[in-house]
């Protein structure tokens, strides 16, 4: 059944073209994930299908027994009203006969004659199975204090209602509804992601969707749609296809405008100097050049700018987090924890909505002051601090002026610099963009401006409070390319799995009363590990040796034995060093006969100094790594 189509359609905003004579259909059955950098009109696009706005032409159709129920970034909750009442606003017997049986149950009433009607009402209107799927959707969604006014609720539980509003009023029309969902994992905890990951997946219903989440995506969505130049693009597969099919696109493209342009020279020579040629005769040629000359302007180059940084060096001592406590109440935050970083760490920090991780970066940060403990800052640490407050500005100046209000360049490794206005291109932002008013700019945009202006002031231990929240698939990569580049410390808290299993290589798990465990590899390893009950139940825990103060410490999961007189033995976290060193090594000495093997052939001299670098760097990390894992395998002989 063909449920909607979008044909010819377009958008502006003023000057500024969202999109251009677009067309998209949407066929029962279909799981679709839209992808588009930000600004590009994702959001207003789902808007015009759903029928919240309108396009500047073209036609919009959905077929007529189809509902549209739609999750917006900006909601429209009566903050006078409960979370229930907000949640089930619907004009619709199942759900007044739910919700009066709810109630209800809430009261505690022990009149059996009006149980009796209720339930028999459930039953003529076969609401049993909605009044499951409603229970289910709040309680993942942690939504249990439903007499709760919407405007005493943070701007995470908000969205969390949102979230269920839109999921219970689908359920209604199973089978006869269109759910388009914008960034339906923001503010939400792994578990959540998790569990919306299956319902999705396991619900016959038709779904347009944006998610900056690979791993939601790849599970829920079977087709992509990419907006691009004002363009629309399909593909039918997963991210990974998405990603090959792209870049051969892209390289087609490449192929294309090179050859547009060979010829529009010569045809541009031509015309130069053919002016008394222009006749009747040659206007078919005049033409001709005409379309090149526009298919020219019309592409654009892929420029690769190397974001590799040049960075203040970090000293011997960077940051010590010392016998740290802090509580709100009855919330435990942090209880003894004890943490010396290390140069080039990246950690992460993961646990559920609520267990204080934020709190944690800004401690860290100092903030916020602990209860007690002491907070030790290196003197050559120049912190980054992305936070989940946004952009902050006083000025309503252009993009190019905020960024260039910090600084004109931006220095790399190579010695070299690169301008502002290149590094914003790297983020995404075109000429036109970064002349735009902030006050002009896309909440993505916004975000990814801010996120970009943390980078942009060279600091060299970067603290990242959720920084893929918002932001498209494209700017994504470009920042996990930046970040694996990075030299300096990295904290993150972050909910994108995806992003964490590429960017940290342990992890601090916050899992409730202060605990804070440091486990040594990345979140789907750790996943994999509670899963498999391979953890301990709590870390190990010492008592400071002091009489005035018997405050537990925690300790990463390493053995603690009296006798020091004993052979020690791994700890968890080294042997996972060990495995790892005994992957590494090989595929090191693999690369090194490759680049020498690629060095005997025919390399221009730039090649060539280039694949000479990089056997110098291999062999000086396999120097590192080998001396390493002997002294790992002393300990277990």
């Amino acid at each position: 059944m063909h449920y909607a189509s979008v044909e010819n359609i377009s958008k502006s905003f003023g000057i500024r073209t969202l999109f251009r004579n677009i067309t998209i259909n949407i066929e029962e059955g279909d799981k679709i994930a839209l992808v588009a950098r930000n600004g590009s009109g994702k959001s207003t696009l789902m808007k015009i299908i759903a029928g919240f706005d309108t396009p500047d032409s073209g036609t919009v159709w959905v077929h007529k027994d189809i509902r549209t129920v739609m999750l917006q970034q900006d909601h429209d909750f009566n903050p006078a009203q409960t979370i229930w009442d907000n949640v089930l606003r619907l004009d619709n017997p199942v759900v007044k006969v739910v919700k009066d049986y709810e109630e209800f149950l809430e009261k505690g009433s022990e009149n059996h004659d009006e149980l009796a009607e209720l339930m028999s009402r459930l039953d003529d209107l076969n609401a049993w199975n909605f009044e499951s799927d409603l229970k289910q959707i709040l309680g993942k969604l942690n939504l249990h204090q439903l007499n709760e006014k919407v405007g005493n609720l943070s701007g995470g539980q908000k969205k969390r209602v949102a979230l269920a509003q839109a999921l219970i009023e689908s359920q209604l029309h199973e089978g006869r509804c269109l759910l388009i969902l914008d960034e339906p994992t923001n503010h939400l905890d792994v578990g959540m992601i998790e569990w919306l990951e299956e319902f999705l997946s396991s619900q016959k219903i038709t779904l347009l969707l944006v998610t900056h989440d690979r791993y939601f995506l790849d599970a829920v969505c079977n087709e992509i749609v990419e907006i691009d130049e004002e363009k629309v693009y399909v593909y039918k597969g997963d991210y990974d296809y998405f990603l090959e099919q792209k870049s051969l696109r892209l390289e087609i493209q490449q192929s294309e405008l090179q050859k547009d342009k060979n010829i529009f020279r010569k045809e541009l020579e031509w015309m130069r100097k053919q002016p008394k040629a222009r006749t009747t005769k040659s206007k078919s040629r005049q033409d001709a050049f005409a379309e090149v000359e526009d298919r020219v302007k019309q592409q654009k180059e892929v420029a690769e700018v190397s974001l590799q940084v040049k960075m203040t060096r970090l000293g011997g001592k960077i940051l010590e987090m010392k016998k740290v406590n802090k509580a709100y109440g009855d919330l435990v935050i942090m209880k003894g924890f004890d943490y010396t970083f290390k140069r080039g760490e990246r950690i992460g920090v993961v646990g559920k909505n609520g267990v204080g991780k934020s709190t944690f970066l800004k401690i860290a940060l100092q903030l916020e002051q602990p209860d007690s403990g002491k907070i030790n800052h290196g003197d050559t640490v120049v912190f980054g601090n992305f936070s989940q407050e946004g952009l902050i500005y006083k000025e309503d100046k252009r993009a190019i002026e905020y960024v260039k209000s910090m600084a004109e360049f931006f220095p790399l490794a190579d010695g070299s610099k690169i301008s502002a206005s290149q590094f914003m291109e790297k983020f995404g932002f075109t000429g036109e963009q970064q002349y735009t008013l902030l006050s002009k700019l896309s909440g993505g945009e916004k975000r990814r401006l801010h996120l970009m202006s943390v980078l942009f002031l060279n600091p060299n231990f970067l603290v990242l409070d959720e920084p893929t929240n918002d932001l498209d698939l494209q700017t994504l990569r470009t920042l996990e390319e930046f970040l694996l580049e990075y030299p300096g410390c990295i904290l993150i808290v972050s909910h994108d799995r995806y992003f964490m299993d590429r960017m940290v290589d342990h992890l601090f798990a916050f899992e409730g009363d202060g605990i804070i465990r440091d486990y040594p590899g990345n979140y789907t390893q750790y996943r994999d590990a509670m899963s498999k009950g391979l953890l301990e139940k709590n870390p190990q825990q010492i008592m400071k040796n002091n009489e005035d103060n018997n405050e537990p410490v925690v300790v990463k999961n390493t053995p603690v034995t009296a006798n020091t007189s004993t052979p020690k033995k791994l700890s968890f976290k080294e042997k996972f060093e060990l495995e790892t060193i005994e992957k590494e090594m090989p595929e090191l000495n693999k690369e090194k006969q490759l680049l020498e093997e690629k060095m005997s052939g025919n390399l221009s001299y730039e090649e060539l100094q280039e694949a000479a670098g990089r056997i110098s760097t291999i062999i000086q990390l396999l120097d590192e790594k080998e001396l390493r894992w002997l002294e790992l395998s002393e300990k277990t002989s």
